[in-house]
């Protein structure tokens, strides 16, 4: 049986790269000072960055339902069935939209609702392509990554306070105490929600404090204290070289979870955190591809 694996630009998966795995991704749109553009197809992330620091005003959006039926279209053209992975159901209104779509596709496109985003989205994507390759149907696939949606999580801190307040995360008195005390928050997506952790005076603290979170869902989660059953995953909004540094401190710290992979945080949630924020995350293997 063939299937296709469709995503978001949320899974941080560029277009080149879907070209290279396989796999097919939906540009998110934005709104910037009145015009729409396309997440990697004419806005990149050093555009995106440029107008978030000249002060434009920025919203996101998803997908619009044309879009995704005129992908679905074209797939089931070629394949027989549609694995369609949005970004988490309590980020974004988009898997609600997918959901509503696939009724009138049933058998044919079926929506994973397994709450994630960024890097731990993108694996969902990667472990999607890997059963639809062993010749699983579409459902099997979707069962697979609904059963497993709570086996990752995801820790962020913040460079600065002006986005959250700006998005009304925070209200603007605590945004102001917050940068006059220096305060870095440490952030968690764990399932549908980004919520507050922690807070910590520099980026050290506030790393040290993702490290410790991180560790302890391992072990105590995940039943892993070593990682070696674990993908561990770095991401960072506009931040690389800061992002690389922690590459190396974890797989130092963790030598048995293997390589770290890196990626930049999706504009979608960039739009609400600012730029110079880092982040850690683990998503837990899969049983059923442990053997690749």
């Amino acid at each position: 049986m063939r299937v296709a694996i469709v995503t978001d630009s949320n899974s941080g998966i560029t277009q080149s790269q879907a070209k290279e795995e396989g796999v097919y991704v939906l540009p998110m749109p934005f709104m910037i000072d009145g015009q729409t553009h396309y997440e990697d197809v004419d806005l990149t992330q050093q555009q995106f960055y440029q107008k978030l620091g000249d002060g434009s005003d920025i919203s996101t959006s998803q997908p619009s339902p044309d879009a995704i039926l005129t992908l679905w279209k074209d797939l089931l053209k070629e394949y027989e069935q549609i694995v369609h992975i949005p970004m988490s159901s309590g980020l974004s209104g988009s898997c609600q939209t997918a959901l509503m779509l696939a009724q009138d596709y049933e058998d044919q496109v079926f929506v994973v609702n397994n709450q994630r985003i960024s890097v731990t989205q993108r694996q969902s994507v990667m472990d999607a392509k890997a059963m639809a390759d062993r010749g699983m149907s579409g459902g099997e696939i979707q069962k697979v990554l609904e059963d497993t949606k709570f086996d990752s999580s995801i820790y962020i801190t913040v460079d600065t306070l002006k986005y959250l307040k700006k998005g009304g995360r925070i209200t603007p008195a605590a945004a102001a105490l917050g940068t006059l005390l220096k305060i870095k928050p440490v952030l968690t997506i764990q399932g549908e929600k980004l919520d507050a952790f922690s807070k910590a005076r520099t980026m050290k603290q506030a790393k040290s404090t993702m490290v410790t979170a991180i560790a302890k869902d391992m072990e105590e989660r995940f039943g892993d204290k070593t990682g070696k059953g674990l993908y561990l995953e770095v991401a960072h909004t506009a931040n690389e070289e800061a992002a690389m540094e922690f590459k190396r401190e974890l797989e130092e710290m963790f030598p048995e979870a293997g390589e770290v992979y890196v990626d930049a945080l999706s504009l979608s949630v960039s739009c609400h955190i600012g730029p110079g924020a880092l982040a850690v995350a683990c998503t837990k293997k899969l049983d059923i591809l442990k053997d690749e």
